[in-house]
């Protein structure tokens, strides 16, 4: 049976405070979880309506009931594990790297990282008014990538001047990105949901990009930040498949 404490630790596991304060992170869901498991992120504990079979120190089955005081979901999903928070990693700028400046949505986030993921990017760097990544609505989004993207906060801004690469940034006013000459190794910045890139990670760009609109009342005001994510990483990878 789960302690007061043990309830109150998990559970204060949803702020981000706690979180680093602690140095752990939730995941919940078999499929997630499992996947978790086979990656190099250490394990704290797993707490299971049904047995993993795993190491028995590690996991500890409790009732749906229990299960349902320490979820952060509505209908919880017979499983969650408690992972560590890996160490930041050094990024690699070799490759072409994708930016976020300030995306505030734990959905957009998981997303972008799982779009990061499919393409082939390795490099995720984030300004540090973006989302948390080990935020548990990011982790669900991200359905197992992020054991395969290395995320990085960082002062945006001065890591984009500093980095010597060609800077692209996604703006309604830039040039078709259908026409524009895109290397295989650089960065793609993209910007918060409701104001785009700020005038400090502006001034670091070397290049703007747009996706134009084809319709015919050309009307709509923007597209999703993790859907033009998704169409302006196409674009790069295409021409270097």
């Amino acid at each position: 049976m789960l302690s007061k404490n043990q309830i109150k630790s998990i559970t204060r596991l949803k702020q981000k405070k706690y979180r680093y304060q602690q140095g752990f992170f939730v995941v919940e869901g078999i499929k997630t979880i499992k996947e978790l498991l086979e990656s190099n992120l250490v394990l704290h504990a797993l707490y299971t309506t049904e047995s993993f079979n795993i190491d028995a120190k590690d996991e500890i089955i409790i009732s749906e009931g229990e299960l349902k005081r320490i979820s952060f979901l509505s209908t919880p999903n017979k499983a969650l594990a408690v992972f560590k928070i890996p160490k930041p990693k050094t990024i690699r700028t070799d490759k072409l790297i994708v930016a976020l400046d300030a995306v505030r949505d734990p959905g957009n986030l998981g997303t972008i990282i799982r779009l990061c993921d499919w393409f082939g990017v390795d490099e995720l760097v984030c300004s540090k008014e973006t989302v948390d990544c080990y935020n548990p609505k990011v982790i669900q989004a991200t359905m197992g990538s992020i054991t395969r993207v290395n995320i990085s906060y960082v002062e945006l801004d001065v890591f984009l001047k500093e980095c010597g690469l060609p800077v692209y940034g996604a703006f309604m006013e830039g040039e078709v990105v259908y026409t524009k000459s895109l290397p295989d190794t650089g960065i793609l910045v993209m910007g918060n949901e409701a104001n785009g890139i700020s005038k400090a990670v502006e001034a670091a760009l070397t290049d703007k990009v747009s996706i134009p609109r084809f319709g015919d009342l050309q009307v709509t005001e923007s597209l999703n930040v993790a859907t033009a994510t998704a169409v302006l990483l196409s674009e790069f990878k295409r021409r270097v498949y």
